[in-house]
């Protein structure tokens, strides 16, 4: 079982900086194979891509949004992946969630391909 979780959002000033933590607290399996991705959403918005990795670390795409100043990383060891937020900006303010993707190894910015997701975390950034 694939359960994650998300944690590390909250409310911060522009320009400040948040790292938000994704673990899978399902007991089972681990989600060290299997590409992983965040994903954000702001009200009245679509889900918007940001960030995806391969299951080894080795590979990353990210979105335009989210280029220079957004940084994802994973722990195979400790079963997480990260997001690094950095310049953060009053419209990065959504609901920011993980998702693994276990039927590619390489980062994927689909949505509509990932197969597990976790509940998301509220991110807010004042100005």
């Amino acid at each position: 079982q694939v359960r994650l979780v998300e944690s590390g959002g909250g409310l911060v000033q522009a320009g400040g900086s948040l790292r938000l933590s994704c673990i899978n607290s399902g007991r089972t399996f681990s989600i060290s194979s299997y590409a992983m991705g965040w994903f954000r959403q702001a009200p009245g918005k679509e889900r918007e891509f940001l960030a995806a990795i391969s299951w080894s670390g080795g590979s990353t795409i990210y979105a335009d949004s989210a280029k220079g100043r957004f940084t994802i990383s994973r722990d195979n060891a400790k079963n997480t992946v990260y997001l690094q937020m950095n310049s953060l900006k009053p419209e990065d303010t959504a609901v920011y969630y993980c998702a693994a993707d276990r039927a590619v190894a390489g980062p994927n910015p689909n949505p509509n391909e990932y197969d597990y997701w976790g509940q998301g975390t509220q991110v807010t950034v004042s100005s």
